[in-house]
C-alpha cells in the first residue's frame, strides 16, 4: 500500500510539473482528473477490442474445434512514456496533443498459434462495421532490418458512455508464439543497461529471427496437412 501511495505522489508531481507553465493558477488538479478520465476511456477501448478478439476466438473454436489465440495482453502507456514520446517529437504536453498525436497509448498484443491465424483474425476484426482501420504495417511480409516480425494495426473503435459515443484509437499487434518469443528475448538482450551489442551478436539475433520464421512456415504447412478443410476455408 505504501508503494502505491508513493507512486501516486510521484505521478501527481510529474503531472503538476507538466502543466506548470500553462496552468499557473493551480488548477492542474482539474487537469489531473481529466487525464485520469482520458486514460479510463483508453482502457474502455482496449476492453472493447479485447472482447471482439475473444468472441472471434470462441467462434473459431466452434467452427474448427481449436482456438487460434494463445493469449491476449493489454497495455496502457505510462505517463513517463507518453511525455518522452511527445518530447522526442518536440510536441508540448497537453491532453489534446496526447490524444491527437499518439496512436499507441492503448495497446493490445494478440499471440496466435499459427501465422495464417494472424491474417484471418485481422481480416475478421477489420470487417466489423464499427472498426475503422487508420494504419496497417505488415512486418511479417516485410520484416524490420533486425528480423522483427509482427502485424501492426491502428484502429479507431467507439466506446459508449452515459451521454456520448466517443472514438478512441488502439494499437494492435498480432504475432505468432514464435514471433513473440523472439521479440521478447531480443528486447531483453538488446536493451540491457551498460552493454553495447557487437556486430556478431546482432547477426546472431537476426539468424534466430530467420529460424523463427522458418518454424512458423513449417508449422503452418503441418497444420494444413492435418486439416486441409481449414486451408480451403482460410486462404
Amino acid at each position: 500500500m505504501a508503494d502505491n501511495t508513493k507512486q501516486n505522489l510521484l505521478f501527481k508531481n510529474l503531472l503538476a510539473s507538466l502543466f506548470e507553465e500553462s496552468d499557473r493558477d493551480g488548477s492542474w488538479q482539474k487537469r489531473f482528473t481529466q487525464y485520469n478520465t482520458l486514460m479510463a476511456y483508453y482502457k474502455c477501448a482496449m476492453m472493447e477490442v479485447e472482447t471482439k478478439f475473444n468472441v472471434l476466438n470462441q467462434e473459431y473454436s466452434i467452427q474448427y474445434d481449436r482456438n487460434p489465440i494463445n493469449s491476449i495482453r493489454t497495455r496502457l502507456k505510462s505517463l513517463e512514456s507518453i511525455t518522452e514520446k511527445l518530447e522526442k517529437r518536440n510536441i508540448p504536453f497537453s491532453l489534446e496533443s496526447l490524444e491527437k498525436n499518439l496512436n499507441d497509448v492503448a495497446g493490445i498484443r494478440v499471440i496466435c498459434s499459427f501465422q495464417q491465424d494472424v491474417y484471418t483474425l485481422a481480416d475478421a476484426l477489420l470487417s466489423q462495421d464499427d472498426i475503422t482501420l487508420l494504419e496497417r504495417k505488415d512486418y511479417i511480409a516485410n520484416p524490420k532490418s533486425n528480423g522483427y516480425r509482427s502485424l501492426h494495426l491502428i484502429v479507431s473503435v467507439p466506446i459508449f458512455l452515459v451521454r456520448e459515443k466517443r472514438y478512441m484509437r488502439v494499437e494492435i499487434q498480432l504475432r505468432t508464439i514464435a514471433m513473440d518469443s523472439w521479440a521478447s528475448l531480443e528486447h531483453q538482450l538488446r536493451y540491457k543497461k551498460d552493454f553495447e551489442f557487437t556486430e556478431e551478436m546482432v547477426n546472431d539475433l537476426y539468424y534466430c529471427s530467420q529460424l523463427s520464421a522458418s518454424l512458423d512456415e513449417k508449422m503452418d504447412k503441418l497444420r494444413n496437412a492435418v486439416n486441409p478443410e481449414h486451408k480451403k476455408s482460410n486462404p
